[in-house]
């Protein structure tokens, strides 16, 4: 037997001197070091009695051991459940409990909390800080640098990564190796990943588009990366000549296209550029490509899948699309009432089957037998529409689907008229509550630097491209939205702060 995920990603890149992390002081780590290091972390594991398919709960800064600590569980055959670094104490008890982890790993300035909280549930816990010192790596200084591999297989659990839980309790998705490996293959061949492509990384690694997407391909591909704690704009721009490819946020290329130093010039031998998370707005497509001559290539994904669709590398990245279904997956657009496939053009729910679509919600059979049909095919809760070209467009999750006088009103198409006025820099539209018609439409605007919006002039602009029962009632100025970690839009949030606005 053999180790797939292991293999796949990480053990055919043992004993070589190759570059694999360049770090933010300017060193080097190496396959053959960086894999010492997380064989004597499995190594430890196996010493606090963890058996294969236990799980391994971390909420840890970014570091180089961090990301030693998931090639460790791999190589161990335990399943990795990075943690958001924002949660609370209280949030974390509840994805402990629900995982039963038999280890938490954790800063050393939660240590009291979280290790009082684990003793409670019968789990370890260890430490780990931001420059790679604490408790874990302690104890794996004084083991072995080999780990006799574990046998697991394709179909064996690699993962677990918990939804956000903005409509009830969040969620945890079950990753299998071959969900990973499917999807990091996939995408080294689209995107034209080599090993001598050194990705640009600051994202974060409790998130899939950090860790199962940028790090799986650089590992899968046998590239390198200059490994960032954070999206550092100074530092971006003073490492940028160093790499060739780049992935982030929305909000990364705006704020670099923000900054003068962001030049046609600093970014000529830079081979790609790809954004996710969260929805690209077509100006900055427009204008990185102005400043850069480069087309941003946006694509698709979620926490159960992975990738679903991308923009290709060769040929019209579509500014406002997300490309089309990558290889080996299938994807639909149905009614959300009948299930039924709607034709292209007409907006429904988007479903997608395929390799990268994960084994179903730990602990949670009701949910995953809602969204996760027989037939394989997985509910994203996204709506969208696939043009004339077979382009896939993002309309909005179905949570925010409005239904206003019995209307179903989609906030895209509003978004896109009111994003497209003079002095607005981003808008979201939400539906509240309102006595005569259930739910009326509300516009919160975000005006441009130094700009104020025109709300009359840009109720007038919505007037003469939209129906009237798409109209907002009302529009707000603020001066940002409210977002997650990854740049997502929390209308959850927006929708909770307005929600009296028209009650009575």
């Amino acid at each position: 037997m053999a180790n797939p995920l292991y293999d796949g990603l990480f053990g055919l890149h043992a004993g070589k001197p190759t570059p694999f992390l360049h770090l933010p002081e300017g060193g080097v780590l190496s396959h053959a070091e960086f894999l010492a290091a997380s064989a004597q972390i499995a190594n430890v594991a196996a010493a606090l009695g963890l058996k294969p398919g236990d799980r391994v709960a971390a909420q840890v800064e970014k570091s180089p051991q961090a990301l030693m600590l998931y090639a460790a569980c791999a190589q161990a055959g335990l399943v990795f459940l990075p943690l958001n670094t924002a949660y609370t104490v209280d949030e974390l008890r509840y994805f402990i409990e629900n995982s039963g982890a038999a280890l938490i790993v954790c800063d050393g300035a939660s240590a009291d909390s979280l290790g009082e909280m684990a003793a409670g549930l019968g789990a370890r816990s260890e430490t780990l800080n931001a420059d790679g010192s604490g408790s874990l790596t302690d104890k794996a200084a004084a083991q072995p640098e080999t780990f006799e591999t574990v046998d697991r297989d394709g179909e064996d659990l690699a993962a677990f990564l918990y939804t956000s839980g903005t409509t009830g309790r969040s969620k945890g998705a079950m990753l299998s190796q071959n969900n990973l490996l499917s999807n990091a293959a996939t995408l080294v061949k689209e995107w034209r990943f080599t090993s001598d492509d050194v990705l640009l990384h600051a994202l974060p690694i409790f998130h899939t588009h950090g860790l199962f997407v940028a790090t799986n391909i650089v590992l899968s591909a046998g590239a390198s990366m200059i490994f960032l704690p954070k999206f550092d704009l100074d530092q971006i721009i003073a490492r940028m000549p160093e790499a060739t490819t780049m992935m982030g946020v929305p909000t990364f290329y705006t704020r670099l296209l923000g900054d003068a130093r962001f030049t046609r010039d600093l970014a000529a031998h830079m081979r790609l550029f790809v954004s996710g998370s969260a929805p690209l707005l077509a100006e900055t497509h427009v204008q990185f490509e102005e400043r850069t001559g480069h087309r941003i290539l946006e694509r698709y994904g979620m926490t159960e899948t992975n990738m679903n669709t991308s923009n290709p590398y060769d040929g019209e990245r579509r500014a406002g699309t997300v490309g089309f279904p990558l290889p080996g997956v299938e994807l639909k657009i149905t009614d959300p009432e009948s299930g039924k496939s709607l034709p292209d053009g007409e907006i429904g729910q988007i479903e997608v089957r395929g390799p990268n679509v994960f084994k179903g919600y730990w602990q949670m059979p009701e949910k995953t037998a809602a969204e996760l049909r027989e037939d394989g095919f997985f509910i994203t809760g996204d709506l969208g529409r696939i043009d004339e070209d077979g382009y896939v467009h993002i309309v909005g999750r179905n949570k925010d689907l409005i239904i206003s006088g019995g209307y179903n009103i989609y906030p895209k198409e509003i978004e896109l008229v009111l994003d497209d006025q003079p002095g607005v820099l981003e808008s979201a539209v939400i539906g509240v509550p309102h006595p005569d018609f259930g739910e009326t439409v509300l516009g919160v605007i975000v005006p441009a630097p130094g700009a104020t919006p025109d709300t009359e002039a840009m109720m007038a602009a919505v007037g003469q491209s939209l129906a009237r029962f798409k109209h907002p009632r009302k529009l707000i100025v603020v001066e940002e939205l409210p977002r997650n970690t990854m740049g997502k839009v929390q209308k959850n949030i927006l929708r909770e702060q307005y929600k009296g606005l028209f009650a009575g």
